[in-house]
């Protein structure tokens, strides 16, 4: 027996002590993987039954696929990952947001082999839908991730194994899909994490490409409007609210909400401003200026620390680790985040809203009901945060200045999922970058 099957055979233990109560034999799962299956768990998944479900026919998948952001580039994923499929049984697969196979390629064996677990164009491998595996996972928790063996959920994969890694959408941060490479557990090469995250990375450089372009395009065609003298601030934005570019420069920087699609707008700071549609993007001018109050300022010190600091205006102020990790999430969601996705991001999807609703406006009358917005819940300060600062640097390439920054895990006492996954990523891009 050697290496790979004595892990799998430990990892099978493992897994049928979790799902019977039983000991663990000595091995325990990781933390990820034991996180996904109590989610997989609560959402009703069958470790012994479950297949990956097929909400949509072929001819359905393909106009989805090509009215998907990411349709335009699938040509050169294909011409990046063909050289590597040629000669390797395993198939690489690319989902929507949600899990959904948009595509999927390899040789002809390999998609023989895809089809008998179902990985196929039109079926859902979200962790609701079939529990833990490598799209669903890494959709979960926002990174690449690998699933070996039995740490899949089901037990019908537990002969495969898989890497997927998301593709974030350069304009807005949300998450477009998921990249994934799977095959049998002798056939996927460790080095399939990072051949994967390089390829979702290269996705990722290309859209921030085409993203250059319009917002090109946008300037040219409305670069009269950044001039006009009768205005004092005005703003083009993409047709997502992100600043493209203001005058005069740098008085507006966050995204804006652009749901109202045209009239008067609040931002932020109170400011009221009018939002014009220019056909690909939006004017904003301002009308009326700022509100009375000073908008306040909230710095949140939260890595490596036992004992959370916040100061507001410049004053500290105690606070305990379930408010902590409130503003930890509604920093990571500048934009806002409903009771319900709150809930989600501290407890799991099982949980009750109630208690969030009841902690927030417990929270909201320590800071002061000015801080937290409503409808959805938001931070309306200007926020100072050592983790997003460090998130920063390490978008940036700014990898000195990010690894002395970085003090410590970001809330080391904190279980809330959310948190967790924004810890260990920092935490591990900190010490591969330091290794």
């Amino acid at each position: 027996m050697d290496a790979t099957d004595l892990l799998t055979a430990e990892l099978a233990r493992a897994h049928d002590a979790a799902l019977s109560g039983g000991p663990a034999d000595g091995h325990e799962p990781r933390g990820l993987v034991a996180d996904s299956w109590r989610r997989s768990l609560r959402a009703c998944v069958d470790p012994d039954t479950a297949e990956a479900p097929a909400p949509y026919a072929a001819s359905d998948v393909r106009a989805i696929r090509e009215t998907h952001p990411l349709a335009a580039l699938i040509p050169a994923l294909r011409d990046q990952l063909d050289p590597v499929l040629a000669t390797a049984p395993y198939v690489a697969v690319l989902t929507d947001a949600h899990g959904l196979v948009l595509w999927r390629e390899g040789s002809a064996k390999a998609r023989a082999m895809a089809d008998s677990i179902n990985l196929s164009e039109g079926t859902r491998w979200a962790e609701e839908a079939i529990g833990t595996n490598g799209i669903g996972t890494a959709l979960a928790v926002g990174r690449p991730t690998s699933i070996f063996a039995a740490e899949h959920l089901v037990r019908r994969l537990h002969r495969w194994s898989c890497a997927g890694a998301p593709v974030r959408d350069p304009d807005t941060g949300g998450v477009l899909g998921c990249l994934d490479l799977s095959g049998s557990l002798r056939a996927l090469h460790p080095a399939a994490v990072s051949l994967i995250a390089v390829s979702a990375r290269l996705m990722e450089a290309h859209l921030r490409t085409r993203m250059a372009h319009r917002d090109e395009h946008l300037l040219i065609r409305n670069a009269a409007h950044l001039t006009r003298s009768d205005d004092a601030r005005v703003a083009l934005l993409a047709p997502s609210g992100r600043v493209v570019a203001a005058t005069p420069s740098g008085w507006l920087t966050g995204p804006v909400d652009v749901t109202r699609t045209h009239g008067d707008v609040q931002l932020a700071d109170g400011t009221i401003a009018v939002l014009e549609p220019l056909g690909d993007g939006y004017l904003l001018r301002v009308t009326g200026g700022p509100a009375t109050a000073p908008v306040p300022s909230l710095t949140l010190a939260f890595l490596g620390r036992t004992t959370p600091i916040i100061r507001l205006n410049g004053r500290e102020i105690p606070i305990s680790l379930r408010r902590a990790e409130i503003l930890t999430l509604l920093a990571l969601h500048p934009a806002g985040l409903t009771a319900e996705q709150l809930t989600a991001h501290l407890y799991g999807h099982a949980a009750s809203p109630v208690t969030v609703r009841a902690e927030v406006h417990r929270l909201r009358a320590q800071l002061g009901p000015e801080i937290i917005g409503r409808r959805p819940y938001r931070l309306a300060a200007t926020v100072e945060a050592d983790f997003t600062h460090v998130r920063h640097l390490l978008r940036t390439g700014d990898t000195p200045a990010a690894t002395a920054a970085y003090l410590g895990p970001l809330l080391p006492a904190s279980e809330s999922p959310t948190v967790r996954a924004e810890r260990d990523a920092l935490h591990a891009r900190l010490y591969r970058l330091a290794g």
